[in-house]
């Protein structure tokens, strides 16, 4: 029950009544209890004249050791816990504090002292959004989704990007970690996709992007995102470490991005893509585009600008090379040449003196503690069957099956096959299957014959690739219409 004050009516009530009815009585005719008729009582003084007194009603368990032990150590450092000062009395008193009953005493004494001598706070700032002022851009984890790629876990992060005033946005799936290649590339998406350009772009300190570099290469990003930027005639601006609130608007986006994909998903019944395709076309569907302020953002440049990382690599004798530790093959008329890399966030495209000549899904980590390597069998194909017993101990040879079938036919070769017949079989299935370009056909018929309990034989496959004959007919009657016909035609039309 609530706590009501006595008044001076209820007093001289209860004093008149108490001439004729027990004190119990009076107290009750007068609105409070029998408790507080005995203070009466013994003093008879209206509530209105009384002096309030406030005071503990309990002794101070921290008196004697609040202003020697624990103030001087919140006013050198305001951040320590309530927790850690009471560990520290434990420590240094431990038969004063033997427990943690004074915790929460603790706890509102420092609190009260941070509200009245606390250091100053920062207060947000909310603002009024202009249309067509500022965009952000962020980059969230997407491993709550439990999304799969042909049934493997599929480790990526999604890009956001918000117009603050209208809430437009763009996807993008990202496989790699945060970079200025993954943030140029869908950048770059995201604006041609809006159809102009906002006047600020704000993003996060990307202090994520900077891991593990060196300061040049900080530097050196800087330097290229500053020129990007510049490109498009937008101001960069980025919120202070720590201070997400400040990237507010893609910040509370990114929550509402992925329930929406986690309902949907929910919907679509499987979590699971045949390809990274097939799941960035699902997540395009889930994105809406608003006009609302179109007409206030900059035109677009005429061409797009820089979206990649290149470098320069040269083609060794092994037939490929090597982009950030990991291995990629290449044609082998490139052998000592010297390739222009531009690499992307999915994929690596290499040029040699502005002709695309090689094209690679861009790999990342490592195999098994080893070096992970990138191999497109038609690179090495006809090398390899030149030398079909490099395959045995190739270190990428189980990089170079193309499908699986070929994979699951190499170990039924190696188990039952000598090295030598092994070999040769399987560099002749790969051959067919470059030669033919028939390589999903022959991985059905490689397939069917493993099933079966059979060993793949090349030459009995090849039988069953080669096209049915068909048997032409010697003579064709061709029966020629006569002119009156035409003019019967030209006659109805006109």
């Amino acid at each position: 029950m609530a706590y009501k004050p006595i008044t001076d009516q209820q007093l001289r009530l209860y004093m008149t009544d108490l001439q004729n009815h027990s004190q119990r009585t009076a107290a009750a005719r007068a609105g409070f209890s029998e408790r507080t008729a005995r203070r009466f009582d013994v003093d008879p003084t209206p509530p209105s004249q009384r002096k309030i007194v406030h005071g503990r009603t309990v002794a101070d368990p921290l008196e004697g050791y609040w202003d020697t032990d624990l103030l001087p150590l919140l006013e050198k450092d305001s951040a320590l816990q309530a927790v850690t000062l009471l560990r520290h009395l434990q420590s240094e008193h431990p038969l004063a504090f033997p427990d943690d009953r004074i915790r929460r005493t603790l706890e509102r004494r420092v609190r009260q002292w941070r509200a009245l001598m606390g250091p100053e706070r920062d207060i947000i700032f909310r603002q009024t959004p202009e249309p067509g002022y500022m965009a952000q851009s962020d980059f969230t984890h997407a491993e709550e989704l439990r999304v799969t790629i042909a049934g493997q876990p599929f480790q990526h992060l999604l890009y956001h990007f918000v117009m603050v005033y209208s809430r437009w946005e763009h996807v993008g799936v990202v496989l790699g970690g945060e970079s200025f290649t993954a943030l140029a590339e869908n950048l770059q998406q995201a604006l041609w996709s809006l159809g102009g350009v906002p006047q600020n772009h704000r993003t996060d300190s990307l202090s994520a992007a900077f891991r593990n570099l060196t300061a040049d290469q900080r530097e050196d990003i800087t330097k290229r995102y500053d020129a990007f930027v510049g490109h498009y005639g937008m101001d960069a601006s980025r919120n202070n470490r720590g201070e997400a609130h400040e990237n507010g608007a893609v910040e509370s986006q990114n929550r509402h991005l992925k329930k929406a994909i986690e309902q949907a998903l929910i919907l679509r019944g499987s979590r699971d893509f045949a390809t990274i395709e097939d799941y960035r076309r699902f997540i395009d569907t889930l994105v809406a585009a608003v006009q609302a302020e179109r007409t206030h953002l900059k035109p677009l440049p005429q061409r797009r600008t820089t979206d990649f990382t290149e470098i320069v690599v040269p083609v060794t004798r092994t037939g490929g090379f090597l982009v950030k530790s990991i291995f990629y093959s290449a044609p082998s008329q490139l052998i000592g040449q010297r390739l222009r890399v531009h690499l992307y966030d999915d994929r690596i495209e290499a040029f040699l003196v502005g002709t695309l000549v090689v094209t690679h899904p861009r790999g990342r980590g490592r195999d098994n503690g080893h070096r992970l390597h990138v191999i497109n069998y038609h690179h090495v194909i006809h090398a390899l069957r030149r030398k079909p017993q490099a395959l045995w101990g190739s270190i990428y040879r189980d990089s170079l099956f193309p499908r699986t079938e070929y994979a699951e036919a190499w170990k039924v070769l190696q188990r039952d096959l000598p090295r030598r017949d092994a070999c040769r079989r399987m560099v002749d299935l790969l051959f067919i299957a470059h030669e033919q370009a028939c390589e999903a056909e022959l991985a059905y018929l490689i397939s069917a014959d493993l099933d079966a309990g059979r060993v793949p034989e090349p030459g009995a496959l090849v039988l069953l690739l080669a096209p049915k004959a068909t048997v032409l007919p010697r003579d064709v009657a061709v029966a020629h219409p006569s002119l009156d016909s035409f003019d019967a035609l030209l006659g109805a039309s006109a």
